[in-house]
């Protein structure tokens, strides 16, 4: 018979905790040799925060561009075997663009794939040559690894699932994801005024601001 234990569940009527924020800050990534992972990664156009050398130790700190959090490696800082970092997820607003940014960085990547059977896998029996068909959120990857074998899978990502993100809190990494997300705004509001007689629509800010935000968190969209 097998049981389950589930630890230190509070009592039905005790009050329920205060939430708190805790932000995933620093990956830390497992390399074999230090001086060559920071090439690697300053190559990428990854920001350098930290470089700090004592004797024959150095520890590096990088942030991909856009993100929030970072990476982290060095001398003596990770019990795992290098290499061991495997398929760390990394979302872009274009695939394509952002393949062809690191082959012209000489970084070896794949092709843009996507799921032959219309899913959101990356599984390598169900890949399928080029970007998603509809271009859906979340369906086109490819992928890349540093002189360790840690590797990175691109993923494409241009709307949110509902209830990822905090309707409340947007925001943009970059200035690419933004131009990217007025670019499409753009499209959206081209077609709105169509169906609205063709007219210019003075509120135009508005329904700007209102369809970035909703793109963003996930929200239906408006028309």
């Amino acid at each position: 018979m097998t049981t389950t234990r589930i630890l230190d569940r509070p009592d039905a009527g005790a009050p329920a905790l205060a939430a708190f924020d805790t932000k995933l800050e620093v990956l830390l990534l497992p390399v074999s040799d230090v001086h060559r992972a920071a090439d690697f990664y300053q190559q990428l156009g990854w920001r350098l925060d930290v470089d700090h050398r004592e004797g024959d130790a150095r520890i590096v700190h990088l942030t991909p561009p856009g993100s929030a959090a970072s990476i982290l490696f060095g001398t003596g800082v990770s019990p795992s075997a290098p290499g061991s970092a495997q398929l760390t997820f990394l979302a872009v607003s274009d695939i394509v663009a952002a393949r062809a940014a690191l082959v012209a960085r000489g970084v070896e990547v794949s092709e843009v794939f996507h799921d032959q059977n219309g899913g959101y896998r990356f599984d390598p029996e169900a890949r399928e040559t080029g970007p998603d068909p509809d271009r859906r959120s979340y369906a086109s990857f490819a992928t890349f690894s540093d002189p360790d074998g840690n590797s990175w899978l691109l993923q494409e990502v241009t709307t949110r699932f509902p209830g990822r993100i905090d309707s409340g809190v947007t925001g943009f990494g970059s200035v690419g994801d933004l131009a990217g997300a007025l670019r499409r705004a753009a499209a959206a509001h081209g077609e709105h005024e169509a169906r609205n007689g063709g007219g210019h629509d003075a509120n135009w800010p508005d329904w700007y601001a209102a369809w970035l935000a909703a793109e963003q968190s996930g929200a239906a969209l408006p028309l």
